[in-house]
């Protein structure tokens, strides 16, 4: 960072109440961006040039962007539908045939409407990216579309729609599983061809033509779903590109069972020994892993995805986020099947799950760090509530290849802020205000988004909010016959 004042053309200058940087709140600083959308600089107040055309934002607080690593925007349309006993046993498993429901019924335009409704609820609250785990490719019965890519461009006009920058990570699925038969609900998912699925990806990457808020990554669906010479090409083909490489592992402890009965190996040992891991592939979930499974990760610097309201939701298990710290593992957030879409509240679900695992507070604090940033005489500052911030921002960013999660000259100007007079987080002083937002303060006190420089949420609300939620009801009512 730098604090010489910038050269004002062509720019763009955001002045806060208090801006977040180093790990702290400081006043008296602006955000100055470029006409590409891009930091220029962090600059004090009185160092900009005095015709500066600010825009003032006044009693707010100012944040980097969150980063949403993982999402299915089509599982919108389940929320609240699953909540109830269908069986003596529900689980994931159980859960999974509602989701198979809805995948069937789901049309082009049904998946672009729903996928508008998940992306303004994400850009409602403060997050600017989002890594979409996209895994519907087929017509219902199985066919091929004239575009193969066609529900992926809903998607993604849904994202360019709402604001967002999104990482298409296109998901691999060939298989139901291990010795397993097929299974007619997962046609809409299934290329068994990798020649296909990579003439697909390379189809979707020109389609979106060089966006800088739109790319492409590649993501096999999991060891269950995906033979390994499958995995093998992907393998090869994303890291040929330098692609990210995504994929749900040791989410469920049969997941597990499965890879060892057909490779002798555990998921994580599987990914290893086939040159999967790297700093570019990202495990989702990763809840049921060894200390040895961690250390592998963690040599081959890779990162891990947790997403704790939907395992939570799901039963999945608690992410052992303390031992990926303490091996130097990234950790990354998503809101996954958007039972709930408050990545705040997924930085805290982090703590919180090992609370109550281990009956102790403060299970992932690190000691407490110096302050690196630009900002003179910065104290020592405690390291819980940025850790978990950072999961939310920059790990985010890094894990789906967007640049951005900070606020560094060259990184996209993506922010959000919050009301300091939000009843959730009033009287936080600046040194205990970021722990108020991590751990108390409410989706609702979210006022502003930025992406690239241009808001897209304004006092809390989205322009095409009205439009996007009146289609979602009707997208619902003609889906289940309800009138939500």
């Amino acid at each position: 960072m730098t604090t010489a004042a910038p050269d004002i053309s062509d720019t763009t200058t955001f002045v806060p109440d208090l801006l977040y940087s180093g790990g702290r709140f400081h006043a008296g600083y602006a955000l100055v961006c470029d006409a590409e959308g891009r930091v220029v600089s962090v600059t004090r107040v009185e160092e900009l040039p005095g015709e500066t055309n600010a825009v003032r934002l006044r009693k707010r607080a100012m944040l980097p962007g969150l980063v949403n690593a993982h999402s299915h925007a089509f599982q919108r349309v389940i929320r609240g539908r699953t909540e109830y006993r269908g069986s003596s046993s529900d689980s994931f498993w159980t859960w999974r045939e509602m989701m198979y429901a809805a995948a069937q019924r789901l049309t082009p335009e049904a998946i672009y409407d729903a996928s508008r409704m998940a992306f303004m609820e994400m850009a409602l609250a403060g997050i600017t990216s989002v890594g979409e785990f996209h895994y519907l490719h087929r017509t219902p019965a199985g066919g091929e579309y004239e575009d193969p890519n066609l529900l992926a461009l809903e998607v993604a006009r849904a994202a360019r729609d709402v604001g967002l920058r999104i990482a298409l990570l296109r998901v691999a699925y060939a298989r139901a599983g291990f010795r397993k038969e097929p299974d007619p609900r997962q046609l809409r998912f299934i290329e068994p061809d990798p020649a296909v699925f990579i003439r697909h990806a390379e189809s979707l990457a020109r389609a979106l033509g060089g966006d800088p808020h739109a790319w492409l990554g590649v993501a096999p669906h999991s060891v269950r779903a995906v033979p390994v010479e499958y995995l093998r090409a992907l393998r090869s083909y994303a890291y040929a590109y330098h692609l990210p490489l995504h994929m749900h592992v040791a989410e469920q402890p049969a997941e597990v069972g499965a890879c060892e009965a057909e490779h002798g190996r555990t998921p994580v040992k599987l990914l290893a020994d086939e040159g999967v891991l790297s700093p570019r592939f990202t495990g989702v979930h990763a809840v049921h892993v060894t200390p040895e499974e961690v250390a592998l990760l963690a040599k081959a610097r890779a990162c891990v995805c947790a997403c704790p309201t939907t395992e939570r939701n799901l039963g999945d298990g608690v992410v052992p986020a303390d031992l990926f710290f303490e091996a130097g593992v990234r950790v990354a957030l998503g809101t996954d099947s958007h039972t709930q879409i408050d990545l705040l509240e997924d930085a805290r679900g982090l703590e919180y799950h090992l609370r109550l695992k281990t009956l102790r507070r403060n299970v992932l604090a690190p000691a407490s760090v110096k302050d690196e940033s630009v900002f003179e005489g910065a104290p020592e500052v405690a390291g819980l509530a940025a850790r978990l911030f950072e999961c939310a921002t920059f790990m985010g960013a890094e894990s789906i290849g967007a640049h951005a999660g900070s606020f560094e000259p060259g990184r996209a100007a993506d922010f959000f802020t919050v009301d300091l007079e939000d009843p959730t987080i009033a009287g936080a002083s600046p040194d205990d205000l970021l722990p108020a937002i991590v751990f108390s303060a409410s989706r609702a006190a979210v006022r502003e988004t930025a992406v690239g420089g241009r808001l897209v949420v304004e006092s809390g609300r989205h322009p095409l909010q009205g439009e996007i939620v009146s289609r979602f009801k009707a997208l619902q009512k003609r889906l289940w016959g309800s009138d939500e």
